[in-house]
């Protein structure tokens, strides 16, 4: 029985040293999670004059567990490296179809656009339209438009932030002047004489201009001037009118702009819509709203701080950023930024029972139950870091001190079967 004894201490010892052999070699694989060889003791029954006793036999290797503690993270500057910072594993679809998960984030991108793994798994997400919001709970490969641009857009909204002068004159020819004009007398003095004591005898305007696009992604220029025509009341009853005109000749306004006695404008407070004509009869007009609700008329000179709309051109994909939501922001050779998808990561309530593989991949197993998806930072899911990597979490240190021991029971396990052997040649040898 002693020579099974030690038998059995020799091959946990042989089989506790692979294991940590393991660890050793994988110190610096990407999302590597380190292993521990577990033990139990053996039993014997027996029946003797005394009843039932037992005696030990020696030991087995019950289970090899899997130690799933984070692991340092460490920057790369690469977009596609990805770190999972907490819990979660990110999930894969294999080749032949199967699903897989993993702690390394070392993605790259194929031909046709899909974030893949090294081995060539492709890596899951959401869709999400071009804000980031999700369009779907299915998760599915995650890909980027790199074969083909993004379409062109054509603008629907533009927004102007500027400030009026106060102090500006009014127009040549608006009502108020007209207005004062006709009061005066007698019929002796001319009334244009009267215009020119009042306001200058030019019209005074404003203008600014932005690039409007339509739906091939033509830029076709959009003018707006602002002219200054009628201050009436005191006070705080004062009122101040412009008028804002789309073409320098054109004597039909698109609007009259009111602000109050602080320079806060007051009507019109919804945006307005505008008619753009394209420069090709093929291309349909288009047709814009017009924000001018963050105008102010204040008594410091006339400033643009803010032009924008939402058309553009076709563009190329030239990068891309992942936030530590896990959504995909996509950059183009336009300027424009557009979300292009959404990291998922599982998380399983048994993560022991997870069966690895190679790859630094595991498999889902009836232990392990069935995974539940999330998306990152949400909930008990963990972060992402882009343009990191998670180290392996082997403790190189204490992984040498566990062979040495490891080395020690296996020496003492070789030498109780030695003094057994001796034993047996002792009795052999009596005569």
């Amino acid at each position: 029985m002693s020579f099974q004894t030690g038998l059995a201490g020799l091959n946990s010892s042989t089989r506790s040293l692979d294991v940590i052999g393991n660890n050793i070699a994988n110190a610096n694989t990407i999302g590597m999670k380190s292993s521990r060889a577990e033990f139990s003791n053996l039993i014997a029954s027996r029946m003797g004059s005394d009843g039932m006793q037992t005696s030990g036999v020696g030991e087995n290797i019950t289970t090899t567990s899997q130690n799933f503690s984070q692991g340092n993270i460490i920057s790369t500057g690469n977009d596609l490296d990805i770190a999972i910072n907490g819990a979660g594993f990110f999930q894969l679809q294999l080749p032949d179809g199967s699903n897989a998960y993993t702690r390394d984030g070392e993605f790259k991108l194929d031909k046709t656009g899909n974030i893949v793994t090294n081995s060539g798994a492709k890596v899951m997400g959401f869709s999400t339209d071009i804000k980031g919001n999700p369009t779907s709970t299915t998760v599915q490969p995650l890909k980027l438009l790199t074969g083909a641009p993004i379409a062109a857009n054509a603008t629907s909204a533009i927004v102007a932030e500027l400030n009026l002068d106060a102090r500006a004159p009014l127009a040549a020819g608006s009502p108020a002047i007209a207005a004062v004009a006709a009061q005066v007398g007698p019929p002796a003095v001319p009334a244009a004489a009267a215009v020119a004591a009042v306001a200058p005898t030019t019209r005074t305007t404003y203008a600014t201009s932005i690039n409007a696009f339509d739906t091939q992604g033509t830029a076709i220029p959009v003018n707006l001037y602002f002219e200054h025509i009628a201050s009436t009341g005191t006070g705080t009853s004062a009122v101040d009118n412009w008028e804002v005109y789309d073409s320098a000749s054109s004597t039909t306004p698109l609007m009259t702009l009111s602000f109050d006695s602080a320079g806060k404008l007051t009507t019109p407070l919804t945006p307005t819509t505008l008619t753009i004509d394209t420069p090709s009869s093929t291309t349909p007009s288009i047709s814009a709203t017009l924000d001018l609700s963050k105008v102010t008329q204040y008594g410091t000179p006339y400033a643009v701080t803010s032009l924008t709309q939402d058309g553009y051109v076709s563009g190329e994909l030239v990068g891309m950023k992942i936030g530590d939501n896990g959504i995909i922001t996509a950059r183009y050779s336009n300027g424009q930024t557009q979300a292009a998808g959404k990291f998922s990561l599982a998380e399983f309530r048994n993560v022991q029972g997870l069966s690895p593989s190679g790859g630094g991949t595991w498999f889902e197993t009836y232990a392990s139950g069935t995974p539940l998806t999330g998306a990152p930072g949400v909930g008990k899911f963990g972060s992402l870091s882009s343009g990191s990597l998670e180290e392996s979490n082997v403790d190189l240190t204490a992984e040498l001190v566990n062979m040495m021991t490891a080395q020690r029971a296996y020496q003492a396990n070789a030498q109780t079967i030695k003094t057994q052997d001796q034993i047996m040649t002792t009795l052999v040898n009596l005569r």
